[in-house]
């Protein structure tokens, strides 16, 4: 175990996929529409960046697809800084991305989780002070955060991960160096099909 010294700034990566008609949710789009799917990346990103990205205890990156939606700052809401997501699987990209950032922990997440507060990413910071790697996971096998602390280097533990299983988490966590340490956060649910969709609405009814 490492742990990171205060001095650190933390650094907080949200992987948001340009909100286009036809082009986002596509699975979720199988099951409810692709407009209902649509108005649901639209209103999950701007509901759940903003919040995050006025918090003074981290500087907020938004990871955007396609690279080319880098450049169309309209789509997006005010963050500290845009940067691509670049080419690759899922595990390539996050690897990619956490590498690039500056020195000083970093958390990924996605836009699709609408229950994600301030209050799970102070958390997730909070472990990293004491871990190496911190996770969110979701009902599916899957995660809704990755944290690592990236001290002294950083650590590739995305490859090989069974991405969209129910494999994927642990998968990861078999990755970690044998004398890494790790903690979960509370498990949220990832809205990525009619299901998971069904229980957010009946949530929010």
């Amino acid at each position: 175990m490492t742990g990171a010294p205060p001095s650190s700034v933390n650094h907080l990566v949200v992987f948001a996929k340009a909100p286009r008609m036809g082009r986002v949710k596509t699975r979720l789009a199988g099951d409810i529409g692709t407009v209902a799917a649509h108005a649901f990346a639209r209103q999950t990103l701007h509901a759940v960046v903003p919040p995050l990205a006025r918090d003074p205890r981290w500087l907020c990156w938004l990871a955007v697809s396609p690279d080319t939606a880098v450049h169309d700052r309209g789509l997006w809401p005010r963050v500290h800084g845009l940067v691509r997501q670049g080419a690759g699987d899922l595990g390539r990209r996050m690897a990619g991305v956490a590498h690039k950032m500056p020195t000083g922990p970093v958390v990924i997440i996605g836009t699709d989780v609408p229950a994600v507060r301030p209050s799970h990413i102070a958390q997730a910071f909070a472990l990293l002070g004491r871990h190496d790697a911190v996770f969110g996971p979701a009902a599916d096998g899957g995660y809704w955060l990755v944290g690592l602390n990236r001290r002294p280097v950083f650590r590739d533990i995305f490859q090989g991960v069974r991405w969209s299983t129910q494999h994927a988490l642990s998968d990861t966590i078999a990755n970690l160096p044998t004398h890494w340490s790790h903690a979960l956060l509370e498990p949220l649910d990832d809205i990525d099909d009619g299901e998971t969709y069904g229980r957010w609405r009946g949530k929010r009814a």
